[in-house]
């Protein structure tokens, strides 16, 4: 894989289902019932059950993971949320190359460059996250990727 900066990512859409929220927030052991129950959620001011930030973070690693390689070394998922993923949004996940440090002279021979991506979730409401995750590129075969 060839990444230069300002490449961007493949968009990926994931819709918002109930099951994701809920299953999302017993995964990361959050037991709000925000996350869980209509009911609750609407007596705190929200329409719906919310999607939690330990999902989205996840979502977001899954993301960048997916375009980066299997062999890809999540170093650092920076985000920040905004307006609430619910049932039945669609997320639109995107991203850029803001940065790449070539790997050190002692790295070992499979690591890559890192990169640093930006990217933004959208939904129909707007922005429900951004930030910027650092991933470091490599392979399995001990051929370094990116920019030497």
């Amino acid at each position: 894989m060839s990444v230069r900066e300002g490449d961007e990512l493949p968009q990926l859409e994931i819709p918002v289902t109930r099951t994701l929220i809920v299953s999302g927030a017993l995964a990361s052991r959050d037991f709000q019932d925000v996350h869980h129950d209509a009911e609750a959620a609407r007596e705190k001011g929200s329409p719906d059950i919310f999607m939690n930030i330990l999902t989205t973070n996840g979502l977001v690693g899954r993301y960048v993971t997916a375009w980066a390689g299997p062999h890809a070394l999540l170093r650092k998922v920076a985000i920040r949320l905004g307006a609430p993923n619910h049932p039945g949004d669609t997320m639109l996940l995107s991203g850029r190359v803001t940065a790449l440090t070539p790997p050190a002279p002692d790295a070992p021979e499979d690591e890559g460059a890192t990169a640093e991506i930006a990217v933004r979730g959208t939904n129909r409401l707007g922005n429900h996250v951004t930030g910027t995750v650092t991933v470091t590129l490599r392979t399995a075969a001990g051929r370094k990727e990116g920019p030497a």
